[in-house]
């Protein structure tokens, strides 16, 4: 029995000392880390055996439960073409899912680190820092934020995606999408999708980004008497929905959405190379698909099972609402003129005319425009080649941008080219 490992030697002589009556089977038991049932066992096997009867009887058999050479090598072929790049836990679950190759994540890290292929992401000791507690009702808070990276890789441009995650169960919530940069009309139209398929949250809790604050040193007249600047175009949607919001000051502040990029920046980038996108609307379909996959690996149960989201109230129009929003004058010729667009009102009540008359201008997330005087509908447009989703840049007002030339001068020339957005 030259191939015994110490081990087992340590339990030969033990068995040895126990026969010799140089020691009792307790003492003999609690030396080699054994029960005394089990020594006694093994003191039987020996005495019919001799040396051999220390040695297990699979020692040197292949395990009944090993998985089989050919599987690990296709496991690990799958690792290296179909779902290179993806992590160890998702790869398990794409080989149960898609591959009905079911097998334990602890197996999977094991099979691929003995061919020499590393984690994908690298873990770092983490930084104290003080856990703030979830709420304990979805749609009490929620975090938003817009993340840009190279989400298709070399397949397409750099996008941002903007969504938004429920503090108090993880889920990534209606209306997450794709668009070139972190801008106004994204988080409009996140906070769109909300309303219309959970309600409306209490609180946002968000950065200090100019789409959702002002950062500028422009201050009105009226906004150094009231000691606050007027609000962005998201700040305005959100003053009129009721919704609080809370200022991050730290990206450590809104950790659960920071967290929610991370682990987007791993899976999704990994679910969009297996589809193979490589546009903006097929990057978006994969993105709903996604969803709900990530809500049913991720999210979870709040603390407290009601809902907390608020009903829209009726009469409120989310389209509206969730829209740029310029305050403007009805020129003489009865129509209103920003950014190189000409609407057309039609006459009022008896004929009645809007010229000189103060209206609210809306272009909504489509692109399209509406006319607003007192709270009516007095005229639409449709969408523009010119016509872009962003503010005006000017003098500000409250709930909103005014245009700064005056009608009369605005009538004598061109209508100016949109400059910048909040």
């Amino acid at each position: 029995m030259d191939k015994m490992s110490e081990r087992q030697w340590k339990r030969l002589d033990a068995v040895e000392q126990v026969e010799q009556g140089m020691m009792s089977n307790a003492e003999a038991a609690a030396l080699v880390g054994l029960s005394e049932r089990q020594m006694r066992r093994v003191r039987g096997r020996v005495d019919k055996l001799g040396e051999a009867g220390v040695v297990h009887g699979n020692s040197g058999r292949a395990p009944a439960h090993r998985i089989a050479e050919a599987v690990r090598r296709r496991m690990v072929e799958l690792r290296l073409g179909k779902y290179a790049g993806f992590n160890d836990q998702h790869f398990t679950e794409k080989l149960a899912e898609l591959e009905h190759l079911v097998v334990s994540r602890a197996t999977v890290r094991r099979i691929l680190r003995a061919a020499g292929i590393r984690s994908t992401r690298q873990r770092r000791a983490p930084t104290h820092r003080r856990r703030r507690a979830r709420k304990e009702r979805a749609g009490m808070m929620i975090l938003w934020d817009g993340s840009q990276h190279r989400w298709m890789e070399d397949r397409g441009p750099s996008l941002c995606l903007m969504g938004a995650v429920d503090d108090a169960t993880g889920e990534l919530l209606p209306g997450a999408h794709f668009v070139s940069k972190e801008c106004g009309a994204g988080y409009l139209r996140v906070l769109r999708e909300i309303g219309r398929e959970k309600g409306l949250p209490w609180s946002i809790y968000m950065d200090r980004h100019s789409s959702l604050q002002r950062n500028d040193d422009h201050w009105t007249a009226a906004e150094l008497e009231r000691g606050v600047q007027d609000p962005t175009q998201v700040g305005r949607a959100l003053a009129a929905l009721q919704i609080k919001c809370i200022r991050a000051l730290t990206p450590q502040g809104k950790g659960r959405v920071e967290r929610l990029w991370g682990t987007l920046q791993d899976r999704l980038v990994s679910e969009l190379r297996l589809q193979g996108a490589r546009t903006v609307a097929q990057a978006n379909a994969v993105l709903r698909q996604f969803i709900a996959s990530y809500n049913r690996r991720f999210a979870l149960p709040a603390a407290r099972p009601a809902p907390a989201w608020r009903r829209v109230r009726k009469g409120v129009d989310l389209e509206r609402v969730c829209s740029f929003g310029y305050q403007c004058t009805v020129l003489n010729d009865n129509t209103v003129r920003l950014s190189g667009i000409v609407i057309d009102i039609a006459p009022g009540p008896q004929q009645r005319s809007y010229a000189r008359a103060r209206v609210e201008v809306r272009q909504l997330l489509d692109g399209s425009w509406r006319v607003y005087h007192r709270d009516q509908l007095i005229a639409t447009a449709p969408a523009t080649a010119n016509a872009q989703l962003r503010a005006l840049k000017g003098r500000y007002l409250k709930g909103g941008y005014r245009w700064e030339r005056r009608a009369s001068a605005a009538a004598k020339s061109p209508a100016p080219k949109i400059p910048g957005a909040n």
